[in-house]
């Protein structure tokens, strides 16, 4: 272990700590020239707002707020993507009605979604709702592809093998379709979390980490603007992670 731990070491250092210590240092001369905190506070200010932050329960009650709501929107737009994606490539009628609405969900802007959806229900449940409605289309269309470019012969043979439907999908189609359905999450994590923190700066729930966006933005608090911000960042790299993790482990499986 202790070996393995040694033969990776030059690899985060060149891919994590080397580009961290440059940006860092861009960051705090860049801070230093101006020299105004209240338009670009320096990283070791930053630091110490989050480190003042996470002394208050507050900060954990609103950081797991925050995170509930965007893995819950996460997860209903993936399973709602998968379930289309069957649907539109298993009838052309389901292909000619719900393909052009979820390209119009795709390229509209999310704040006019986030307006409307604010006026349909409770404020709390925005984020979510918003973080799955950006999604969805994301996962149909990774997963459509996968469906696309499934082997022909690989289908053929579970034909003449007589597989039945459950056993195609689950040995054919599941392999095939895995790549590009890990592929389309991490992509749809990053916009879960930029669509889900934007409906909160906007709806302002009680317990959420765009509100005290929002709060610190009215404060003129750039400090504490940043910290959240490096919060949003640092959690969905590490939401990220695990999700990637979690899928190569299940797509060995599935390949198995």
């Amino acid at each position: 272990m202790t070996s393995t731990i040694c033969h990776k070491a030059p690899e985060i250092l060149k891919k994590w700590l080397l580009p961290l210590a440059f940006w860092l240092g861009v960051w705090s001369l860049a801070a230093a020239h101006i020299g105004q905190p209240i338009l670009l506070p320096s990283p070791l200010l930053v630091g110490e707002k989050i480190l003042q932050l996470a002394a208050a329960p507050q900060f954990w009650h609103t950081t797991a707020a925050s995170l509930g709501r965007i893995v819950l929107g996460l997860g209903a737009g993936g399973v709602l993507g998968v379930l289309l994606a069957g649907l539109t490539r298993s009838f052309w009628w389901a292909d000619v009605l719900i393909s052009p609405a979820l390209r119009i969900v795709r390229a509209a802007p999310v704040v006019s979604f986030i307006l409307l959806v604010l006026l349909w229900t409770r404020r709390d449940l925005v984020p979510a709702v918003i973080a799955a409605m950006m999604v969805t289309p994301v996962i149909w269309g990774g997963v459509s592809q996968g469906l696309r470019e499934v082997d022909p012969k690989l289908l053929e043979m579970a034909k003449l093998c007589r597989f039945s439907r459950s056993k195609t999908i689950l040995l054919v189609h599941i392999p095939s379709v895995w790549p590009y359905l890990l592929s389309a999450l991490t992509t749809g994590m990053g916009l879960a979390w930029k669509s889900g923190v934007a409906a909160e700066v906007i709806c302002m729930p009680k317990l959420a980490i765009g509100t005290q966006m929002q709060y610190a933005r009215s404060a003129i608090d750039t400090p504490a603007l940043f910290a959240w911000t490096i919060l949003v960042v640092a959690l969905s790299l590490a939401l990220e992670g695990f999700l990637y993790a979690l899928l190569r482990r299940g797509g060995r499986y599935a390949g198995s």
